[in-house]
Parts: C-alpha cells; structure tokens; sequence
C-alpha cells in the first residue's frame, strides 16, 4: 500500500494513496498520523490496507496533488543516515584529502541527523550562502516498526514498514572544518525532504529483494538527467543490515528513518546522484573540477519508476533559494 502526510499541524494527517498517485483518502478512524499508525501497527495496518483496496478499486476519495504533501514523517523519532555505497564513500573522502580505512567495507557508517523538521517534497532548500556548497543527495531511505536491542539483519527485515526516496542536502564545503573537529555533521547537514509518498516493500514487487530496491534513482538538475543509477547494484550493506547496525547498541522506535546514504554506482556511466560525487570524478579526469554545486534559483528532482515507467513514490523537486 501506498501511505502519505498532507499538510496540517507539525505532524499532518494521515492518507491513504492510490497506487497510479492519483487519489487519497484520509483515515482517522484508523490513525490520524502516520506515527500514530506506526506506533500501532499491526491492528492499523489491515485497516489501512482495506482502505487502499477500496481506493484502487472504487477511486473514492480526493484528487491529491504533490504541493499538498508534506515528508510521510513531517518529524521523526530518529533519522539515522548510512553510507552503504561505499564507492561514493571513497571518491568522496578523495575530494577532501581523507583516506579510507579498509574497514569501511565491512562495518556500515552512519550519522544521526536532525530529524525534528523535515521538508516537504516540493519545499525550497533553503540555505544562507552560495558559498557553503549546496548539494543534492539523492537517496532511499526505510521507516522501521520497534526494533529491539541487539536486533540481527535477519529479524530487522520484518521491521521495515515502509520504503521512500530522500534527498539529504548537504553543505559540502562546511563539512571538512566541522568534520576536522572531531565531532560529526552539524550545520553542514540542514533538513532533509523526502518523496511525498511512502509505500509497504510488496508494492515494489520483484524489484525489493536482499533488503534493497533494484531500481534506477532518476536525478535531475535543472532539467536535465543528472544520473540514473541503480539502487540495487553496489548496495554494499542491505537495508536489514544498516539497522542492525544502528541497533547494535540501542532499541529504535517505531517510526524511525534508516537512510542508504547517496545512491552510487561503480559503472559512471548512470551518472550521479550529488555533485561533489561528478566534481571527484572530474578531478580524477581532468585535474580540476567543473560541475558548480546548486545555486539560488537551480532545481532539482529525484524519482524512481517501475518497469512500466510508471513513479512509485512520486517526486521530490525543490528549487534552491536564498534562506
């Protein structure tokens, strides 16, 4: 089934939403917020999806447009980013003179980011100076049910409620100073938007499988394909396996948000899914990068389809403005 937020209140209202995107239908008699779904799922979730098969078949409800929405979760309990791409990792730490411990293959990093605010999917990133490296990150990302302490990547893939796309904006040039502290992302990561819908793993049918989507992620800039790569292909850590990571050490709450990291390919040939990745690859290349990183005014624009080409998630797409 397919789930989102429509703008209202800090958290939204919870609707249901057909499966072409085209319609909703709000649910309170079930859980106002997809939260208070989520706290509850195993009796919401039946109702909910009695509420979608009554949707796709009888096309009740209201006509939904993608400026109505807000992230599924406006705020989240924790949103916890990984780097399972770990050949964007490595170009990456190039970019900024660090080099990578071999261990990076074998132990997922990860970052707690702030999750007290998320941008819709049409929301402007907003940010106060050209200057900072405005980037793209285009990702997707799993809302998990209550993992428990010590959980193992086989017991958490039944913990994935659902799947959605997210770009982490990143502030690429204040990272090294504030990573040169010793004390992780801050201010070089602002808020996140997500896809403005969020849907059950089945939906995806053949193309989830061994915790990860095998899916091109569609990035756009300004119009034109930036990248296409695959989600699936160099996914060095599976979705199960990110969170397992995460609940080495503690339990996490219904409703939080497991990120892959920026979707990368070892073939450069589908293109990227942030800038400073393209920027690395012209380094390399050339001696000199030119891609420029976002400007006040660019656009940008994530999405993934099926095999019918049809969009799963809807889009995010946000233009870029002075904060």
């Amino acid at each position: 089934m397919k789930l989102a937020s429509v703008k209202g209140g800090r958290d939204g209202r919870l609707v249901v939403v057909s499966r072409d995107l085209a319609r909703a239908v709000e649910v309170p008699h079930v859980a106002p917020t997809l939260q208070a779904a989520l706290d509850d799922w195993d009796v919401a979730a039946p109702k909910l999806m009695d509420a979608y098969d009554t949707l796709n078949a009888a096309g009740n409800g209201f006509a939904l447009h993608p400026e109505q929405c807000a992230s599924p979760l406006p705020r989240a309990y924790q949103w916890a980013d990984g780097s399972a791409y770990v050949t964007h990792v490595e170009l990456v730490r190039k970019a900024r003179g660090a080099e990578m411990p071999p261990s990076f293959w074998t132990d997922p990093l990860m970052y707690q980011g702030g999750s007290d605010g998320f941008l819709g999917p049409l929301d402007d990133i907003a940010a106060g100076d050209e200057a900072w490296g405005i980037d793209l990150e285009g990702e997707v990302a799993v809302i998990t049910g209550d993992v428990p302490y010590g959980c193992g990547a086989e017991a958490a893939e039944a913990q994935i409620r659902l799947v959605m796309l997210c770009n982490d904006v990143s502030l690429r040039n204040l990272i090294p100073a504030e990573l040169a502290k010793g004390f992780g992302f801050f201010q070089s990561k602002p808020a996140s938007a997500f896809s403005p819908v969020a849907v059950t793993p089945d939906e995806l049918g053949p193309a989830w499988r061994d915790g990860k989507v095998h899916l091109p992620l569609l990035v756009d800039v300004n119009g034109t394909r930036f990248g296409a790569p695959d989600a699936g292909i160099d996914m060095v850590f599976s979705f199960p396996q990110l969170i397992a990571h995460a609940a080495r050490t503690r339990a996490l709450a219904a409703g939080t948000i497991v990120g892959s990291g920026t979707v990368s390919n070892q073939d450069r040939s589908k293109g990227s899914a942030c800038i400073a990745e393209r920027r690395m690859l012209e380094q390399i290349e050339g001696g000199t990068p030119k891609t420029p990183f976002l400007k006040f005014g660019d656009r940008v624009r994530i999405e993934m389809k099926d095999a019918q080409g049809r969009s799963i998630f809807g889009a995010i797409d946000q233009h870029v403005r002075r904060a």
